[in-house]
């Protein structure tokens, strides 16, 4: 079970998919789905497409040629030292399918502020 097509990612493309791309492109479907759905979610199913589409683009690359990967939060580069550094938000790597913060928040998860204390099971109840 997907929730996005692969006409949706191409939808969404700046490039063309080449025949083994597409092929790849419906496996990613199927691991982005599993991935969204382990995440215990209830999202709405527009929110989940999206997300899809998102997860998979990052990993195949979205063909926009500015040097810098998908996902990426923070990177230098060299000259004369042919030196490059890209940091991956969110965990994720170059080709790996990962949820953002953002997409996260598309799907409801995360951003929960909660704390439990197992002191206080011991302490005895006050009247008070």
């Amino acid at each position: 079970m997907t929730y996005a097509e692969v006409a949706d990612v191409k939808s969404r493309m700046t490039r063309e998919l080449s025949a083994a791309e597409e092929t790849m492109c419906e496996t990613l479907l199927e691991d982005a789905a599993v991935l969204i759905d382990a995440s215990g979610t209830s999202a709405s199913p527009e929110a989940k497409k999206m997300v899809s589409c998102r997860m998979v683009i990052r990993a195949l690359g979205d063909g926009a040629d500015t040097g810098i990967p998908i996902g990426a939060s923070q990177g230098s580069a060299s000259a004369l030292g042919y030196s490059q550094s890209w940091t991956i938000s969110s965990g994720g790597g170059a080709g790996e399918l990962y949820l953002s913060k953002a997409e996260r928040k598309l799907l409801g998860i995360g951003n929960k502020i909660g704390s439990y204390s197992p002191v206080e099971e011991f302490a005895p109840e006050q009247e008070g």
